[in-house]
């Protein structure tokens, strides 16, 4: 199966039955990482949670009888 980077459109194949295939085919939403914008990634934001001013916003927990 040949899949895209969203980051690099750098075109790769990957294994057609493999569970990552499956997840691309199954939920039209969910987009392909190459390998090296993954790690670029997690280096870029392991980097900025070291200075101290990395937050991390999630969304508060309702209660949904209040």
């Amino acid at each position: 199966m040949r899949v895209k980077c969203i980051l690099c459109d750098n075109v790769d194949n990957i294994k057609g039955t493999g569970l990552l295939a499956k997840q691309l085919r199954k939920r039209r939403v969910m987009t392909y990482m190459c390998d090296p914008c993954k790690e670029r990634i997690e280096d870029r934001t392991k980097e900025r949670m070291a200075t101290g001013n990395f937050k991390v916003f999630r969304q508060k927990k309702r209660d949904d009888y209040i």
